[in-house]
């Protein structure tokens, strides 16, 4: 179960800097490598994945957070 809400919790994290990347530039950024540098987003690559689909600069992207089993 903490698995599931730490997994939950990255998802959100990606979600609210979205968010606010879009307040604050008018636009969603085009990669999560974009995120993660200028929103401090941290990723534990060794234990997600994290799937990012843009469709637009002005749509918000797809976010697909995935655990990696053990």
């Amino acid at each position: 179960r903490a698995a599931q809400e730490q997994r939950a919790l990255l998802e959100d994290a990606i979600t609210r800097a979205l968010v606010t990347c879009y307040a604050v530039e008018g636009r969603y950024p085009s990669s999560l490598a974009y995120l993660e540098e200028h929103y401090g987003i941290q990723i534990d690559r060794t234990r997600y994945r994290v799937f990012y689909d843009i469709f637009g600069s002005n749509l918000m992207p797809d976010i697909t957070v995935l655990e990696y089993e053990s």
